[in-house]
């Protein structure tokens, strides 16, 4: 296998200088344009591409942003998709580090660190305030999707309060009473949803049910679980969460995995979606478009906090800002067909 081409080996079959050849390669001016067209000729027939690692040494600066994820999750998926998008449009690179269940907040930020990103953009991270700041005070850090007021730390986040209250609304619209929520567990947007689930629910004059769960496909699934046990039977056993043997006519989960999982107990079980029992999630990601899911679910939109949240970035980069900023994106309901209005048969209205 041979030696990989370098920008002399391009230079020489264009006939013109190395320095030509990376003012053409860099898209700078100077060079006319049959120049430039040897030259990309050139680089074309040889297979000549840019030794990235080597241009990035070269500089003083590396245009590097470092994305925490995590893998499991779908909308991570997606505004990391974004990110990249909204990152090339300002001339950075990307470099992704993922959680997964062998590889914590703090290992993954380390890596980053390890890369020398300039800049941190981190997903729901859990981890305490203390331990942001300090990350700021090695990079400019920008949280996405949860509210932190921690010194240094820019935010841009979902107004989760406002999502929750539209998904309640759009129930308690179709005539639904009694709704549940499964809950997302110990993280700090789970706490933000659950805490809007119950303003949501006190403020319609609703009395609320939250049933324990997280935010994975098998915390929905052990919720529906113990929602069916104590829902469908004779009667519900002391202190179950949900008392008496009728179902909930609704339920909102935290987000879109976990009311996957109960939309799989429901099936299994023959439990009706939406004619016994409304589902609706958080988040609308790629999950909730699958035809055969079809769930009504709230839409952050992982663009516009994308591109917030490298504008953010990119502005204590380049620009040199200081001041901490904070952008809240409002939220939608998209309406599928998880949801429907609440039957009279055995639900109260």
């Amino acid at each position: 296998m041979g030696q990989r081409p370098r920008l002399a080996d391009v230079a020489a079959r264009a006939g013109v200088s190395t320095a030509s050849v990376s003012l053409v390669l860099r898209g700078a001016p100077g060079p006319a344009d049959q120049t430039r067209r040897r030259v990309l000729d050139a680089a074309a027939a040889l297979g000549y591409r840019a030794d990235r690692t080597a241009s990035l040494l070269a500089r003083r600066r590396r245009y590097l942003l470092g994305v925490m994820l995590d893998v499991r999750n779908p909308f991570h998926a997606e505004l990391a998709e974004e990110i990249h998008v909204a990152a090339d449009r300002s001339g950075y690179e990307v470099v992704l580090a993922t959680l997964t269940r062998d590889r914590d907040e703090a290992r993954a930020v380390e890596t980053l660190m390890d890369f020398r990103c300039e800049a941190l953009l981190l997903l729901g991270p859990d981890g305490p305030e203390s331990g942001l700041s300090g990350y700021a005070a090695h990079a400019p850090v920008v949280v996405i999707g949860r509210r932190v007021r921690a010194p240094g730390v820019d935010v841009v986040r979902s107004a989760d309060e406002a999502g929750v209250a539209a998904a309640l609304n759009h129930l308690i619209g179709l005539g639904h009473r009694r709704i549940a929520f499964i809950d997302g567990g110990r993280g700090a947007v789970a706490a933000a949803r659950r805490r809007g689930y119950r303003a949501a629910m006190r403020h319609a004059g609703l009395p609320p049910e939250v049933l324990a769960g997280d935010h994975t496909e098998a915390g929905g699934t052990r919720a529906g679980r113990r929602l069916l046990a104590t829902g469908r039977g004779p009667a519900a056993p002391p202190g179950a969460g949900f008392p008496g043997a009728v179902l909930p006519s609704a339920v909102l989960a935290s987000n879109d995995r976990c009311a996957v999982g109960l939309l799989d107990v429901c099936l299994r079980a023959g439990v009706a979606v939406p004619g016994e029992i409304a589902v609706a999630g958080y988040d609308d990601s790629t999950l909730a478009r699958l035809a055969h899911i079809d769930l009504t679910s709230v839409n952050q939109d992982a663009a516009e906090q994308a591109r917030h949240a490298v504008a953010a970035a990119v502005s204590r980069l380049d620009a040199g800002r200081t001041r901490r900023s904070e952008v809240v994106v409002e939220p939608r309901l998209v309406v599928r067909g998880s949801t429907a209005p609440a039957s009279r048969k055995g639900h109260p209205r």
